[in-house]
């Protein structure tokens, strides 16, 4: 029971669930595998920094960004102390706090990580990688947040062509990049881009995740606030209610999704 490659299926197995949307084997598994790592190596060794950013990760899903924080500065700080400042690791753990600061609207802080972590990203590994990629994608997504959007628009572009050239032409991070410029082009008017990008992502994101997945409905919702948008509100509603069912079966009634889409359905109803 007690021995080192327990911890890496233990954590290997939580990523599985955690990305399945299955949280709660998930954070069990992921607090097993910290518990028996500290037990085994000690605090300051750097598989614990492994074990502490897939435990935040699990938060980070939930929207529990407070948890999370803690968690992901511990684990910059472990790699910092034990690989110096130039190491994979460290760009790993930038990112990942980086774009934490983004959701807790700490825009600054989140900013200048992104830049440090691609910076340090290019150097080691050079322009094609994913790591790179999804922090030039994060990047975007920050200056989406700041509405800078025609900031924005080139690296979007950009992370999506370097997605495509790196995967099959069905992958997870491909449906993201559809995803995330079909809600730029949405709130810059471009309208004729929009459905077609939301489709793609929907379409990709059924097939490889399966349609319960929550990220499904994350594209479902956005796609019916655009219908919303073209007064199509017949083709919104049924969207709002796929995505409702879902999210119902994953989080708490309080979640922002949930409530988002509840406010979707309430102005359709109204409507109509």
């Amino acid at each position: 029971e007690e021995h080192i490659d327990i911890t890496i299926s233990l954590n290997n197995l939580a990523i599985i669930y955690n990305v399945l949307g299955n949280y709660e084997k998930a954070e069990s598994l992921y607090l097993k595998d910290l518990e028996l790592s500290k037990r085994l190596l000690g605090e300051e060794h750097p598989m614990i920094a492994t074990s502490l950013d897939s435990l935040a990760s699990l938060y980070y899903n939930l929207g529990k960004y407070n948890k999370a924080k803690p968690l992901r500065l511990q684990a910059l700080k472990l790699r910092k102390d034990f690989f110096g400042e130039e190491h994979p690791d460290v760009a790993t753990s930038l990112h990942n706090l980086a774009e934490l600061y983004r959701k807790l609207g700490q825009y600054e802080e989140a900013e200048l990580l992104f830049l440090q972590s691609l910076e340090l990203g290019k150097k080691l590994f050079g322009e094609r990688n994913i790591g790179v990629c999804n922090c030039i994608d994060n990047l975007a997504n920050l200056y989406f947040d700041l509405a800078k959007y025609s900031t924005a628009e080139p690296l979007y572009l950009e992370a999506l062509e370097l997605r495509k050239n790196l995967f099959e032409e069905e992958h997870p991070d491909i449906a993201t990049s559809l995803h995330n410029l079909a809600s730029l082009y949405y709130v810059m008017g471009r309208y004729e881009k929009v459905e077609s990008l939301y489709l793609q992502a929907l379409e990709m994101r059924k097939k490889i995740l399966g349609k319960g997945h929550p990220i499904v409905a994350n594209t479902l919702i956005n796609l019916s606030v655009f219908y919303l948008k073209k007064r199509r509100y017949n083709e919104a509603e049924p969207l709002c209610l796929q995505a409702l069912q879902i999210l119902n079966e994953y989080f708490s009634e309080d979640h922002h999704q949930i409530q988002k889409t509840l406010d979707i359905l309430k102005i359709i109803h109204n409507i109509k």
